[in-house]
């Protein structure tokens, strides 16, 4: 009698990588001449990026080079949540970026449809911000990994917990 196999959906952002990837924008920043002079930067306050630059155009630069280092660093970007543009002291504007952990309930319903129209015998189960699937055949599984790495969600997913 075979044991049932099972693994985790998760959506989870490695802060550590973020702060080496905020340390890498900001070396960045400080060499290069079109941000001579600009009073741009990125810090991460808790769970949100703060960008600050002297306006829209440099904030969009500011962005690409934070967006380059995530993903060099593996950062799942699909988890940043940006906020609207704001002003901020000394005339310059201000962006914040929240970085999304787990998996919200649109998602996770989205997930859990995805599952059941694969006709695989497997079961599914939302425990908080994470997914439990479990199967007796370890075939299905990784049909069902393929399945949702094809989708369309809001969020980065990661597979952990294989057994």
């Amino acid at each position: 009698m075979s044991k049932d196999s099972s693994f985790d959906i998760v959506s989870k952002v490695d802060f550590s990588e973020v702060t080496n990837a905020v340390t890498a924008t900001m070396k960045e920043i400080q060499t290069r001449y079109d941000f001579k002079g600009s009073k741009s930067q990125v810090t991460l306050d808790k769970e949100e990026l703060v960008l600050v630059s002297d306006d829209e155009y440099k904030l969009g630069q500011l962005k690409d080079v934070l967006l380059g280092k995530l993903i060099k660093r593996g950062v799942p970007i699909k988890n940043l949540d940006y906020g609207k543009l704001e002003g901020a002291s000394g005339g310059t504007v201000r962006q914040r970026a929240k970085l999304v952990q787990g998996i919200d309930k649109e998602n996770a319903k989205k997930i859990n449809t995805i599952i059941k129209n694969s006709g695989l015998k497997v079961k599914s189960q939302i425990q908080d911000d994470q997914i439990r699937v479990t199967a007796k055949s370890r075939d299905d599984l990784q049909r069902i990994i393929a399945a949702v790495k094809e989708a369309d969600l809001t969020v980065e997913v990661q597979f952990m917990n294989y057994r």
